[in-house]
C-alpha cells in the first residue's frame, strides 16, 4: 500500500521532527520496518516504567526514567516517518502505531504508581485517564470528522509534566527534606494531580471540538 496516506497525523514541532531525519534515512536504507520502531517505543516505555518502579529504592533512576519517556516519544514519531518515507504506510500500520502508545502509557504510569514516591491509586487513575484521552481523541476519526490531538494533556505533554515532577521529586530527595508531603501530597502526587486535571480538560476540549465538527458537517449536508 505504497500510495496509502494516513487520514490524520499528530502535529509535531519541526525542531523535534528534524532530530529523526538521519534515523529515518538509516532505517529506510537498512529496510527497518516501521513496526519494529513501534515495538521499540514499548521497550523504551518498559524501561521508563521499570526505572520509576525502582526509584523509591534508588531515586537516581528518576533521571533515566524521564529520558526513556522522551525516547518513547521519539520512537512514536519515528515509526510514522519511516512508514511514509519507505512507502510502507498502511491501515494495519495505523493500528500498530496506536496500540503500542496505549500500552506504553499504562506501563509508565503503573511503574510510577508502584515506585513508592506517590499514592498508588493516583498513578492508576492517571493511567486510566491517559487511555480515555486517546480514546476520545479517536472518536472524531471514527465518526467521520477529524481526529483530535488538542488539549493540555496530549501524550507529549503528559510525558513533559511527568519529567518535571520526577526531577523535582529527585531534587527534594537529594537537596531538600526528602520525599515529604505538601498538603498531604508528595511532589509526584501533585504531578499526577496536575496531569489528571489536564486530562479532564483535554477530554472536554476534544469532545467539544468533535461535536462542533459534527454539527458543521450535518448543517453542510442539510
Amino acid at each position: 500500500m505504497a500510495d496509502y496516506q494516513p487520514t490524520s497525523r499528530r502535529p509535531i514541532a519541526d525542531v523535534f521532527r528534524r532530530t529523526a531525519d538521519g534515523a529515518v534515512r538509516w532505517c529506510v536504507r537498512r529496510g527497518i520496518h516501521p513496526d519494529l520502531v513501534s515495538y521499540g517505543s514499548m521497550v523504551a516505555a518498559a524501561a521508563a516504567g521499570l526505572c520509576f518502579w525502582q526509584a523509591g529504592q534508588l531515586p537516581v533512576l528518576l533521571i533515566p526514567a524521564a529520558l526513556f519517556c522522551y525516547l518513547r516519544l521519539w520512537f512514536n514519531m519515528l515509526d510514522g516517518m519511516v512508514a511514509l518515507a519507505s512507502g510502507k504506510a498502511s491501515v494495519r500500520g495505523e493500528v500498530l502505531n496506536d496500540l503500542p502508545d496505549r500500552i506504553s502509557d499504562v506501563v509508565i504510569f503503573v511503574g510510577v504508581a508502584h515506585g513508592g514516591l506517590c499514592n498508588v491509586f493516583l498513578g492508576y487513575w492517571v493511567a486510566i485517564f491517559a487511555l480515555l484521552v486517546a480514546y476520545v481523541g479517536m472518536f472524531g476519526q471514527a465518526v467521520g470528522v477529524q481526529r483530535e490531538f488538542s488539549g493540555l494533556m496530549a501524550k507529549p505533554w503528559r510525558m513533559v509534566a511527568l519529567h518535571v515532577g520526577a526531577w523535582i521529586a529527585l531534587a527534594l530527595v537529594w537537596w531538600g527534606p526528602g520525599n515529604v508531603a505538601y498538603g498531604g501530597l508528595t511532589a509526584l502526587d501533585w504531578t499526577l494531580v496536575v496531569i489528571l486535571v489536564g486530562c479532564v480538560q483535554t477530554i472536554w476540549i476534544r469532545l467539544a471540538r468533535i461535536m462542533r465538527a459534527l454539527a458543521e458537517t450535518n448543517s453542510t449536508e442539510g
